[in-house]
């Protein structure tokens, strides 16, 4: 049975024609690129040997774009310091006047008052001592 079926796919094997299309070549344009490569203009030698030149420049492009990205970053955390100085400036200048306010005579009574400290009605009085009394003693 194994041979039967053997030989009937091989006969149908043979009966399709395989057809293999080619492809048509692809015709390379000729522009500034392809002549300059083509041409022996740049050689694979030139090529290979101007390769450490291009890394180069590579690698310098690459620390120009890290540079670029550092300086934005920088920037961007200068300008969030200066905003948090300029709160805290708004908040220094905000405690000052509280401050000035209420060491003002009438708050500090008012304060002094919850304490029971009044303030005096009597004018101050100076006292003089003499220079007798002063020997004396």
């Amino acid at each position: 049975m194994t041979n039967r079926l053997r030989t009937e796919i091989q006969e149908e094997e043979v009966e399709q024609d395989i057809i293999v299309e080619e492809k048509p070549v692809r015709e390379i344009p000729d522009n500034f690129f392809t002549q300059l490569f083509s041409k022996g203009f740049i050689s694979t030698e030139k090529a290979t040997s101007a390769l450490p030149f291009l890394m180069y420049l590579a690698l310098l492009g690459m620390i120009y774009i890290g540079n670029m990205h550092l300086a934005e970053k920088t920037i961007r955390d200068i300008d969030d310091i200066t905003k948090e100085v300029k709160e805290r400036g708004w908040d220094y200048k905000t405690a000052k006047a509280e401050m000035a306010f209420k060491s003002t005579l009438t708050e500090v009574a008012k304060r002094a008052d919850t304490l029971g400290v009044r303030q005096s009605v009597e004018p101050p009085q100076k006292i003089t001592v003499k220079e007798e009394e002063q020997d004396g003693n």
